[in-house]
């Protein structure tokens, strides 16, 4: 039997697209081993969000070469597409994919052992408006399920490479995105999470459909318990998407918004499409909305201009939202973005300074949100054994609805099973629970799981 290994870099869509190309070598008779293998075909799916994403990709691909110069080694994802003569010129890569045609793998890699030729498969992507059909029927270790609704990005961010490895907006037909849905459930999942690279621009292509309807047509999928949105921008939280949110019971109470800076000068330069003011507006929308709610974001320290005003007036904005957490970065030049090329970039030890600022100003705002449970009961969804204990703890880790990470005491054959949990102890990055009751229904999933594990 042919074995195939796998090495995502990069982001939740990365994972999606790699476990969608499982699929493909899966339907043909593969079987797959781990990257650390001998394998016959190696994948490496790999990111260019950052110059660091170039140079781990071509770290991965080496290995793979070094492991077994024999396989056939191919390549895929973002830095494939917007620099696949780059990966070309690495000795042993036989066929480089980029975001697009992924669907014709198996056939390439079959062309490649008749001919024996390098293949560059990489086409245009800037002139791609169709959505590529990738099912995800289920995924080999998760109690969530991901389903990927949208591709490529308009925005055109000043620091960002995305639409480039990504292209445009592309949303997928509402019906197919059902049907995953409804895959899923059957395959056991209780929690779906909808995905993609601009995930909140999803319908902004197509005519008369829209983000909020299809949340409404998923809320009717019967057997789902809950759908969460894997990111949002806060100009796509519009008034229909608010009643979704206040009216679903299957809404999670947690969204996770890019802010990126907490300064209009900034933000500006970045070209984000809003201001400070009308970003906290549509928090305190989602708040009538959806009372309780987590809300994450990501934040970039240090974009080029960044005064130390600057900086302090966005740590004053984001001490005014609450987040219940945030991911600071800090602002890493991407060659072939305007920000690049922008003059005043800010010193390296400035930058790292800020942003342990704003990680300890996370931390506190992360314990001051789940302080607000104790004593309260949540909805979990445990997902494995918890890591940080002795094996045989006896502990399970999983997230509550509004995305704190619960850890308590309960068998493992409640892995994937909707628990309710009372909130004993707050931390940082997890708190401590007591399992009060479990939901009849079995799930397959767990099922499932609980034989991996």
């Amino acid at each position: 039997m042919s074995t195939v290994a796998f090495h995502t870099l990069g982001c939740k869509v990365n994972f999606y697209d790699t476990e969608a190309i499982w699929q493909k070598f899966k339907g043909e008779g593969y079987e797959q081993v781990d990257f650390e293998q001998t394998a016959d075909v190696y994948v490496i799916n790999t990111c260019t969000v950052t110059n660091t994403g170039d140079k781990k990709s071509r770290q991965m691909i080496r290995r793979a070469v070094r492991r077994n110069p024999e396989a056939i080694v191919a390549v895929t994802g973002c830095y494939a597409q917007t620099s696949p003569a780059e990966i070309m010129a690495i000795p042993g890569v036989d066929l480089v994919i980029g975001t697009q045609d992924r669907d014709k793998i198996i056939s390439l890699v079959k062309q490649f052992q008749q001919e024996r030729q390098p293949i560059n498969a990489v086409r245009n992507i800037m002139k791609t408006r169709q959505f590529e059909e990738l099912d995800v029927p289920d995924f080999a270790d998760r109690t969530r399920a991901f389903l990927k609704i949208q591709e490529g990005c308009n925005n055109f961010c000043t620091f960002c490479i995305i639409p480039w490895s990504r292209g445009l907006m592309r949303s997928r037909e509402p019906e197919s995105v059902v049907k995953q849905a409804h895959m899923l459930v059957d395959a056991g999942y209780k929690e779906i999470v909808l995905t993609g690279i601009h995930t909140g621009g999803y319908g902004e292509d197509m005519e008369d459909y829209s983000l909020a309807r299809l949340l409404w047509d998923l809320d009717k999928v019967d057997g789902l318990n809950r759908i969460r949105i894997s990111s949002i921008e806060a100009s796509q939280i519009t008034d229909e998407v608010l009643e979704v949110l206040g009216a679903s019971d299957k809404m999670c109470r947690h969204l996770h918004i890019p802010l990126q800076a907490g300064n209009d000068q900034v933000l500006a330069r970045m070209r984000r499409k809003y201001t400070t003011a009308e970003y906290g507006r549509k928090i305190e929308l989602i708040h009538k909305a959806l009372p309780g709610a987590a809300i994450t974001t990501d934040i970039i320290v240090g974009f080029p201009g960044e005064t130390d005003e600057m900086f302090r007036e966005g740590y004053a904005f984001m001490e005014q939202m609450k987040f219940a957490e945030m991911h600071v970065f800090p602002y890493s030049k991407r060659t072939g973005t305007p920000a690049a090329r922008m003059l005043d970039q800010i010193d390296e030890e400035i930058k790292n300074a800020r942003v342990h600022e704003l990680i300890d100003l996370s931390e506190r705002m992360q314990l001051e949100y789940a302080k607000q449970y104790v004593g309260k009961q949540l909805e979990v969804i445990p997902e494995r054994a918890y890591k940080g204990a002795a094996e045989d703890s006896g502990l399970l880790m999983g997230y509550s609805d509004n995305y704190i990470q619960m850890v308590f005491e309960a068998p493992e054959e409640m892995i994937g099973r909707v628990c309710t949990v009372e909130v004993q102890e707050a931390g940082v990055n997890e708190s401590k629970g007591k399992l009060i009751r479990v939901a009849e229904e079995q799930s397959a999933a767990a099922n499932r799981i609980k034989a991996i594990v």
